[in-house]
């Protein structure tokens, strides 16, 4: 049997076992941090419980808060949890908010502004006013070393007097981290073994290097990328160490921690590679997605889709696993780690509306956070927000409690889109709100579109998984523009990160750059550096003897600059080369003839959890009223449940509302909706607008 046979058949067993009649007997508790609500989901004997708090400033309170919280409903205590894993975003905003470290560079002699002179490409192609972000490490703190590695060897090697002087240099500048990238050392890492041992010795402050980061070629994507984890390493290190404080004292285990590309850590390895959860969050929200929809019937796979309070993310599912990628940027920073492929945009619930110099109504993507929040939170905000939309259009309805906190300022958020109305010079709240509403769907839909459309995929051919505590709200909306026939709402949509954290596997990756002609490439040596690759992926695991290991390889033709990764399950070159044609099809519409050449080979391992057990009850009685809610330019009398008392099996017709302890699920007219076992909701689209 081949290894993804053994994947695909380890898959469906865990599928049997958590939708069997015994419910799997560990306490574990997965917890998401968000810009506005900290999102927890927690798994007992007795089912699934989840929780939703507003977050704090210091993200450790808030997750002790949410667990609390969680556990308080489950009627469990804190100390009978045998597992807690975290997604964070604690790496995300110091790249996004510039708060980071204050990190040195050491680079070889005559490559100290590799970092700043980047690419030739300009952030916006005709804005004359156009400038890049600037670097994490500022020319003053970047230093150089005389060596020199080529891809054929070292040439000239350190010296290590060289490297102590250069590190009282360094210590002189205060630095709190240190990036290490020299020349070649993806191939020849020897000198920056060397450099990096030097400074770690040397200096008591966390030293990064590029062959431990990121073992490839490209040398600004590579220096990049080491800067990246030295510049967010010290404040994971430090909030992972206050987390963990906590944890402790009331008695809950230490966090395993979310990576971006979709697998779980100890928290001792992230704190070793900071960079890897650059993602943390949405990469979570995918794997929870993946593993909630997976028995829904789409032609070529699912679109996520998760908006929250501060934004959107959306993502694709294939043949059951995420889309990941190996070329990501974050505010305007290249990150060449794996990880899961997100496109996210500045439209959330908390997204604020404003009219631009020209008059045009806008959405985004400044947030009004969590304090003091959309105007209808009744916390002192004054702004227009996407929420505020909805409460003016009838969706969320005027007893709500969102996130189970907070009671709802219905007339706050009218008087919010009042002044908007007034400054667009619109026909009062209602048409604001109408407006706020599409705007924001727009700028979702063409998010939507980037990863599908423009990656060669038709949007028609897959299903809409829709969460966070907003997506529901938005997604049968989306599905219409984009021709899209199925939404799919988990049961725990409000919290899918969270719960994605219950779900997710432990994962490790390995790669090397290993440049060579397929035609020409030496099998055997190709083989031995898988070898060594699988060790080293092995050696992160804590269960080693359970693991899979899957390998990759990225391919290009001859003299293209971008490559494709496809599978590899025992490197053939004529096999290979076939699925790198078939991948350069599918993502470009066509193939060439022209020779085609390796340029990365990569290994992930796979260390597989139990999921948690997710068959469901519920009385029946789910009716709780009507009201008006608007749709397009019409208002219909809507029915409203209660989604927590909707049995499974149960059908209902639009329009209609369905209300959560952490999201809201609109159903509009010519819509129908079945409840699925778990508690899941899908969608179906009848009479097409």
């Amino acid at each position: 049997m081949s290894d993804r046979e053994r994947t695909d058949a380890s898959r469906e067993t865990r599928r049997t076992e958590a939708h069997g009649d015994a419910a799997h007997p560990e306490t574990h508790v997965g917890v998401d941090v968000g810009g506005t609500f900290t999102d927890v989901a927690l798994s007992t004997a007795d089912g699934l419980v989840t929780a939703k708090v507003p977050s704090t400033a210091d993200q450790s309170v808030g997750v002790l808060e949410g667990i609390e919280a969680a556990c308080e409903r489950a009627g469990v205590d804190p100390r009978t949890i045998d597992a807690f894993t975290h997604a964070m975003t604690v790496s995300t905003n110091a790249l996004l908010e510039g708060d980071g470290a204050r990190a040195a560079l050491v680079t070889t002699a005559g490559f100290r502004d590799v970092l700043e002179l980047g690419r030739q490409d300009r952030p916006a192609l005709y804005d004359l006013d156009a400038e890049k972000p600037d670097p994490l490490v500022p020319r003053r703190r970047r230093f150089e070393v005389d060596e020199r590695a080529t891809v054929e060897g070292i040439e000239n090697p350190v010296d290590e007097a060289e490297v102590r002087a250069l590190a009282d240099e360094i210590r002189a500048t205060d630095a709190e981290s240190v990036a290490v990238s020299l020349l070649h050392a993806y191939r020849h890492p020897e000198n920056e073994r060397t450099v990096a041992a030097v400074l770690r010795e040397e200096l008591d402050v966390p030293v990064s290097a590029s062959h431990e980061v990121l073992a490839e070629f490209r040398e600004y994507e590579r220096t990049a990328t080491t800067a990246a984890d030295a510049y967010v390493t010290p404040a994971i290190d430090a909030y992972l160490g206050r987390l963990e404080e906590r944890a402790v004292e009331r008695g809950v285990p230490t966090p395993r921690v979310m990576q971006s590309n979709g697998g779980i850590a100890a928290a001792e390895t992230v704190r070793e590679h900071a960079v890897t959860t650059a993602l943390s969050g949405p990469a979570a929200g995918v794997v929870g997605a993946a593993e909630t929809a997976s028995g829904v019937a789409a032609t070529d796979g699912l679109v996520t889709f998760d908006m929250g309070g501060t934004s959107s993310d959306v993502s694709l599912v294939r043949d059951g696993d995420a889309e990941r990628t190996t070329d990501a940027t974050i505010a305007g920073h290249p990150i060449g780690t794996p990880m899961v492929d997100v496109t996210t945009v500045g439209a959330g619930g908390g997204s604020v509306a404003w009219v631009d110099d020209g008059g045009a109504l806008r959405v985004g993507p400044r947030s009004a956070g969590a304090d003091p929040g959309p105007a209808c939170y009744g916390q002192g905000g004054t702004e227009p927000t996407v929420t505020d939309a909805n409460v003016v259009l009838g969706y969320i309805g005027a007893d709500a409690a969102l996130g189970g906190e907070l009671e709802l300022d219905v007339a706050a958020a009218r008087d919010a889109l009042a002044r908007l109305a007034d400054e667009a010079d619109l026909e009062g709240p209602l048409a604001a709100a109408r407006g706020v509403y599409r705007v924001a769907n727009a700028n979702m839909t063409r998010a939507i579109r980037r990863v599908t459309v423009e990656r060669g995929h038709d949007p028609r051919r897959f299903g809409l998984v829709a969460f966070g505590g907003a997506g529901p709200m938005h997604a049968a909306a989306l599905a219409a523009d984009l021709d899209v026939d199925t939404v799919v709402v988990p049961r725990a949509s409000g919290v899918l990160s969270a719960y994605g954290l219950l779900a997710a596997d432990e994962r490790h990756d390995a790669a090397r750059t290993h440049r060579t002609a397929l035609a020409d490439a030496d099998v055997a040596a190709v083989h031995a550096a898988y070898a060594e690759l699988r060790e080293s992926v092995l050696a992160e695991t804590e269960a080693p003897d359970a693991a899979r290991v899957d390998y990759f390889a990225d391919c290009r033709y001859a003299g293209q600059s971008f490559e494709q990764t496809v599978p590899v399950a025992d490197f053939d070159p004529e096999t290979v080369a076939e699925r790198f044609h078939e991948a350069h099809e599918r993502a470009h519409g066509y193939r060439l003839e022209d020779p085609v050449e390796v340029v990365t080979l990569r290994a992930s391992v796979t260390v597989e959890r139990p999921r948690p057990a997710t068959d469901y009850d519920a009385p029946g009685d789910a009716v709780t009223g009507t009201r008006e809610a608007h749709f397009g330019g019409d208002v219909h009398e809507t029915t409203v449940y209660d989604r927590a008392r909707l049995a499974p099996e149960t059908t209902l017709a639009g329009p209609a509302v369905l209300e959560g302890r952490e999201s809201t699920v609109v159903v509009p007219p010519a819509w129908s909706g079945t409840i699925q076992h778990d508690g899941t909701v899908v969608l179906e689209r009848g009479e097409r607008a």
